[in-house]
């Protein structure tokens, strides 16, 4: 009779090596930006549970589940369509040469905090292009026809929009030669501060100064999700307020008041006309 092995990680011989997120670069990325993701959802859902600034026009449980099935929709054509996504791509240039970075071989720490200023200034320059361009904005104002503001309205976009929002990120990675911690890590702080800046929710008025000068508030933000035109176009920063400054697109109070402030586009103010499938079909209407 054999005698059995005690478990001690021991195995035999000829056993398969058994497999683990780490040993796949893109399973790895995706389980710990989505559990890190339910994680800041979690809480801004909790806060704006025990503190929401303001009423939203339609009941939670209906926006949460069409703006979670709207993400996941997302996540699957972007895994179908781009081939693993900007974090894959940071993999290829670093394997293949490419890129400013790879060329250049400065410091690791000059280039990750680099690639993280760079990867944030361009996707301000993505989200001014959506709204002046009137292709783009076709698709872009699916985010903004919402006629709430609270966190779930951060993943509210049409898969088009996502997808070319991919392409383009893919291209940067590429171009500058950036590394996947570099990508992995500014893939997490955009979905964090999203989350947060389209929180139903408002910090104390000190802490709310004091915080705006680093990050983008939801007081902020949802100045930009305003019906009125000067204020849509304003505001465009997704992490931080540097690019507003900079490029004189900031406005730091709406009009009428942030209790005043009306959200949504005026083209279509009834939420019960706005359902997932028409969502989809809009920007082709």
């Amino acid at each position: 009779m054999k005698i059995a092995r005690r478990w001690r990680g021991l195995k035999p011989a000829n056993a398969a090596p058994v497999a683990t997120p780490m040993d796949n670069p893109s399973l790895f990325e995706a389980l710990l930006r989505f559990s890190i993701f339910l994680s800041v959802l979690g809480l801004m859902l909790f806060w704006e549970w025990r503190a929401p600034f303001r009423a939203v026009p339609e009941a939670k449980p209906r926006r949460l589940a069409r703006h979670l099935g709207l993400m996941a929709l997302n996540t699957v054509s972007v895994r179908l369509l781009s081939g693993g996504g900007a974090y894959l791509a940071a993999y290829y240039a670093g394997e293949r040469g490419f890129g400013l970075f790879n060329q250049w071989n400065p410091p690791a720490g000059i280039s990750f905090v680099a690639g993280l200023v760079l990867l944030d200034f361009a996707l301000y320059l993505q989200h001014v292009a959506f709204h002046w361009a009137p292709p783009l904005w076709r698709l872009h104002k699916v985010h903004h026809l919402d006629p709430g503001f609270d966190t779930t309205t951060a993943v509210r976009f049409h898969p088009a929009e996502i997808v070319l929002s991919m392409y383009y990120k893919m291209a940067l990675v590429l171009a500058l030669g950036l590394s996947p911690p570099t990508v992995l890590t500014f893939e997490i702080l955009l979905n964090a501060c999203s989350l947060f800046n389209h929180g139903n929710v408002r910090l104390p008025r000190l802490w709310e100064l004091r915080v705006r000068r680093l990050l983008i508030t939801p007081d902020l933000h949802r100045i930009h999700h305003s019906v009125l035109p000067r204020e849509t176009h304003s505001n465009f920063g997704f992490c931080v307020p540097f690019w507003d400054w900079w490029c004189r697109t900031y406005r730091a109070a709406p009009r009428r008041g942030q209790e005043g402030l009306e959200i949504g586009l005026n083209e279509e103010r009834d939420p019960r006309r706005l359902g997932f499938r028409r969502l989809l079909t809009l920007p082709f209407r």
